[in-house]
């Protein structure tokens, strides 16, 4: 089973799945929605995690770009963050995030949709929290992330 969403329009989502999480009562905003603040400490905490791998330890986030919020997240969705490595610096890893719902406890159940998405910077940091090198040599997750980046600047060269 694929752990890749693909809505009804035929979108799918992009990259791997970094997090998956219930939407509950306690997180929602005053309209009874989940609560914006909410949705981006999820996309934080999903691309620290990829950030982290490639990075091989500590990253702290530096910058969100284009935060997108396309559409509420009610309580009970499953909530599911992916990421996307975009670009990879020195000591900085630039990733994407897509958050997408998964309708379990509101109509029209199973629909699966994306509902929000943004750029995320992650600065590699020692135990001083001073900017480091990202570790090259023998680093098989900067690998992979290097070889999917390629992969996908290829396909945005093929789709111009």
């Amino acid at each position: 089973m694929s752990s890749n969403f693909i809505d009804k329009n035929g979108r799918q989502s992009k990259g791997v799945l970094l997090l998956r999480t219930l939407a509950m009562p306690s997180d929602t905003n005053a309209n009874g929605d989940i609560f914006g603040g909410w949705i981006m400490s999820q996309m934080d905490m999903g691309g620290a995690i990829l950030a982290k791998e490639i990075a091989h330890g500590r990253v702290v986030t530096v910058a969100v770009e284009s935060m997108n919020f396309i559409k509420p997240i009610a309580v009970g969705d499953v909530v599911c963050c992916y990421g996307q490595c975009l670009k990879i610096g020195r000591s900085s890893i630039q990733i994407k995030v897509e958050v997408w719902v998964k309708k379990v406890a509101s109509e029209p159940i199973g629909e699966r949709y994306c509902v929000t998405d943004a750029v995320f910077t992650f600065v590699a940091v020692d135990n001083k929290g001073k900017s480091r090198a990202i570790p090259r040599e023998g680093n098989e997750e900067l690998e992979k992330a290097l070889a999917l980046i390629q992969e996908y600047e290829n396909q945005q060269t093929k789709n111009t």
